[in-house]
């Protein structure tokens, strides 16, 4: 199989790169083109690469070690998440409307403007990097531990890493936005056919979906109930889907694919389109978990339960290899997202204001990509903790973004102060609790941090000037454009 995997990593490889060359022909000049795709993408494109975008290394390999380390609690974890996605149906079109009459290209622009202060997006900005490197390692680390596992270390974890950081990079260099959408599509496409034929080949190893359920039920029943074996309690659960619940316009990632599409219509179909997406996914990755525990009982580290499942010759070799190569791509598909949007995040909110110039705009991004390549490699090869664990970890520290978004179009007395107070304040905070392991009270890290973001916002805020003339401006035209588009 070590042959097989190899030689399938390097025809996807050769695809992608096909694809994202492709892509680079019909790229145009200036940032709106790169980091945006010409705010031209379709619904259903940008429904696979929302899809790509989001479900990674964290599924088939996150989700599914933490099923089999915490049981069903799992399910309602990742359908959190997918609730959370009604948070796009009130902000999408705000953001693509905010967008589309001032010309933003990042969330962070978009508050600058908003709050009439340039550090307000750079603050966005500097947290965004702070805590998407660390997100973008716990992708390499999927892939590492992913390939090393089915290869018996003939490609070893660090070369693992190295293969998904080298293929992230070129592809997001080669065509920027374009060329993201257009191999996450294939990349997701590949994901989720492969999944779902290898859940299928393991559910009819232990006997089909009715003897799968009952031998379940017999050997793993504290799987089947909450808080389950032991890893989930009250506490450990909402500090896990609390930051999950705000992702969609937290990280920046995904909140900025609100400005690509072509259309409030298109940005629909993607909504609706990867609510699907994500429900048959979010199944896949946890039936695969719970098959785990008893094709592979008594694993040291969950996050090995997809290579080991694999390995026990229940997926034949071929769809084993296919699925291997799905995996990579998930993966793959969220590092150079990460990467073009803190590219974008550095270059527009950073490097533009101390530079009033911008002549060198688009070489700072791309610089800016290849340092954020090094710095996750270099995390990657830590090999912290669970990979889910990691990514809630992320997402923590993206969440203190959430009270200066929401205010930013409901809230007029919102200040420039409050806003950065909020995400400089609690984002050091959440960094030393989770640093340090501190539950203050046994309260989640992801908690305190939120709360305390929310505090700072509204408490500072009420005490310095608003720039209520500034609110009234951003505010007129996404009034207006939901009133045409009667939204509400």
């Amino acid at each position: 199989m070590t042959a097989g995997i190899i030689t399938a990593l390097i025809l996807y490889a050769l695809i992608g790169l096909g694809v994202a060359l492709a892509a680079r022909r019909g790229l145009g000049a200036g940032a709106a083109e790169y980091y945006l795709a010409g705010r031209r993408a379709g619904g259903v494109i940008s429904a696979l690469s929302y899809g790509a975008t989001t479900y990674s290394a964290f599924m088939m390999i996150g989700l599914a070690g933490l099923t089999y380390a915490g049981g069903v609690g799992a399910l309602g974890f990742e359908l959190v998440y997918l609730a959370g996605l009604g948070l796009v149906a009130i902000f999408g079109p705000r953001f693509w409307l905010a967008s589309r009459a001032f010309g933003f290209i990042t969330p962070a622009e978009m508050l600058s403007y908003r709050y009439d202060s340039r550090l307000v997006g750079g603050a966005m900005a500097i947290t965004a990097c702070v805590f998407l490197v660390p997100y973008s390692a716990v992708q390499l680390m999927g892939i590492g531990y992913l390939v090393s596992g089915m290869t018996d270390s003939a490609i070893n974890f660090e070369q693992g890493i190295l293969i998904g950081a080298s293929l992230a990079l070129i592809w997001t260099l080669a065509a920027g936005m374009r060329s993201v959408l257009w191999t996450d599509a294939l990349q997701v496409i590949v994901m989720l056919i492969t999944s779902l034929i290898a859940v299928g080949f393991v559910v009819a190893a232990l006997g089909g979906p009715g003897e799968f359920l009952a031998s379940t039920a017999a050997t793993h029943k504290a799987w089947l109930s909450v808080p389950g074996p032991g890893l989930f309690s009250l506490t450990t659960f909402i500090g896990l889907t609390l930051p999950w619940f705000f992702f969609s316009i937290s990280n920046p990632q995904v909140s900025q694919r609100l400005f690509t599409t072509a259309s409030i219509g298109a940005m629909r179909t993607m909504l609706m389109g990867f609510l699907v997406l994500g429900f048959v996914y979010t199944l896949i990755s946890v039936i695969w978990g719970v098959s785990a525990l008893q094709l592979v009982p008594d694993l040291d580290q969950a996050d090995l339960a997809t290579p080991r499942l694999l390995a026990t010759g229940a997926v034949p070799p071929a769809v084993a290899i296919v699925l291997v190569v799905g995996i990579v791509a998930a993966a793959v598909s969220t590092v150079d997202s990460i990467l073009l949007s803190l590219s974008s995040l550095v270059a527009r909110d950073i490097y533009r204001p101390l530079a009033p110039q911008g002549g060198r705009e688009m070489l700072a991004g791309q610089a800016v990509v290849l340092i954020t390549t090094v710095l996750a490699i270099l995390f990657a090869r830590l090999q912290l903790d669970l990979i889910t664990v990691l990514s809630v970890a992320a997402s923590s520290g993206l969440l203190v973004t959430v009270p200066a978004i929401v205010g930013c179009f409901f809230w007029r007395r919102g200040t420039s102060t409050g806003a950065i107070a909020s995400m400089v304040g609690a984002g050091v905070t959440v960094t030393y609790l989770q640093v340090t392991g501190t539950d203050p009270l046994g309260i989640p890290a992801s908690v305190c941090g939120g709360a305390l973001a929310v505090a700072l916002f509204i408490a500072i805020s009420a005490v310095t000037t608003a720039p209520l003339q500034r609110a009234d401006t951003f505010l007129d035209p996404v009034i207006r454009g939901l009133d045409r588009h009667r939204i509400r």
